[in-house]
């Protein structure tokens, strides 16, 4: 149940406060994978009606953060163990793609925007919240994409960074709990020499040693954490 702050809050930004805020609980974990989201209750929490409870939902499924099932309930999207290695060679092939193009394509005023996310995205790391540090590096691997100039190429390694942002998370959790303080910030600046030197090999290589560094953390997680509380047992395994 919300407090009252937070239910004046969201009486007064509507179906966009229930959004955001469902949203960064989805995506840090807070609501795990397979957690039923009840109109009823989330209307009762958020001091306002079903209908932009709806609208929100609407808008997170659209997203793939939430799923409906055949009995018209909603539960947050579970994270597709199964097809994971899947996912990471579409993942591996938009990041190399991208990374290229910019390293071929780029501009100084490209080079200046690349670093700027990269700063933003090593302050990040300094608070340790994993939200930030998510969307940091998001907009730190967009920032390359559009240096590519390929808007399709973009749009499509976008969705499947928005789909890994949970897994990242993870990610996060599993190079912190190993002591290695980095944090990708090491495997960032290479990238973004490369890049700068126009070397479009190396950044290629760069960039399917990010993909693979990626992967192999999250197998290594799953290894150490599928008896943890975190239920997996909610996840496609």
């Amino acid at each position: 149940m919300a407090d009252e702050s937070e239910i004046r809050h969201s009486k007064g930004m509507g179906w966009r406060f229930v959004y955001q805020t469902l949203r960064d609980e989805i995506l840090t974990l807070m609501l795990e994978p397979g957690q039923l989201l009840d109109e009823t209750i989330l209307a009762e929490r958020f001091g306002m009606s079903r209908s932009p409870i709806r609208e929100a939902l609407i808008r997170l499924a659209g997203e793939d953060l939430v799923v409906t099932g055949s009995n018209r309930s909603t539960n947050v999207a579970p994270i597709d163990v199964l097809n994971f290695p899947k996912y990471v060679d579409a993942l591996d092939l938009a990041q190399r793609m991208n990374t290229r193009l910019a390293a071929e394509l780029r501009t100084e005023a490209d080079l200046k925007k690349i670093a700027a996310r990269q700063a933003e995205f090593v302050e990040a790391v300094r608070t340790g919240n994993h939200l930030l540090m998510s969307e940091a590096n998001k907009e730190f691997h967009m920032a390359i994409a559009a240096a590519g100039r390929n808007p399709y190429m973009a749009a499509f390694y976008e969705r499947l960074l928005n789909q890994g942002r949970r897994i990242l998370h993870l990610h996060f959790d599993y190079i912190e709990r190993g002591n290695d303080g980095y944090l990708l910030t090491d495997e960032h600046n290479e990238m973004l020499k490369a890049i700068e030197a126009r070397d479009v090999e190396r950044a290629d290589a760069l960039a399917h040693a990010h993909t693979r560094q990626f992967r192999d953390n999250f197998f290594e997680f799953m290894k150490e954490n599928h008896s943890r509380k975190f239920s997996f047992a909610t996840m496609q395994v």
